[in-house]
């Protein structure tokens, strides 16, 4: 009788990938990126263990947003003290925060709770072309579509 492969943590055998956001919409480049971080992409993917990679995103200023997104998308934050909701728009984020941005949409991806933080740990975020990165020899990742 055959049973399913179940991935142990010991044994997973983690890469790390560079992207290059600069023109790729938000979306769609943190749908891929979570994937990876979730360790979608390899045959020995098991829901309840952390078998994802170390990604990379580079040049996160560039990110691109459709339509109105730029001027219309809020993005909400509260201080939790009394009338402390505080907002921004997509387009301040982009200039100012955009690691923070980027960071936020992947981490809604992830799965909730300790294994989600487990993976969100695997992602660094950097707003320019450069990362520190280099002793790890991370491969360049080509994005679908």
């Amino acid at each position: 009788m055959r049973t399913t492969y179940m991935a142990k943590a010991n044994q997973i055998d983690r890469k790390w990938f560079v992207v290059d956001a600069e023109g790729k919409t938000l979306g769609r480049l943190s749908s891929e990126v979570a994937s990876i971080l979730r360790g979608k992409h390899k045959p020995t993917f098991t829901p309840h263990v952390d078998t994802g990679d170390h990604v990379i995103i580079l040049n996160a200023s560039k990110i691109e947003l459709t339509g109105k997104k730029l001027t219309d998308k809020i993005y909400y934050r509260h201080t939790n003290h009394p009338g402390g909701l505080k907002q921004r728009t997509a387009l301040e984020m982009r200039t100012n925060y955009s690691e923070k941005m980027l960071e936020l949409t992947i981490k809604g991806m992830l799965p909730k709770g300790s294994l989600g933080r487990q993976m969100f740990k695997k992602l660094h975020v950097y707003a320019g072309a450069e990362h520190p990165h280099q002793a790890q020899q991370p491969e360049v990742y080509e994005l679908r579509g």
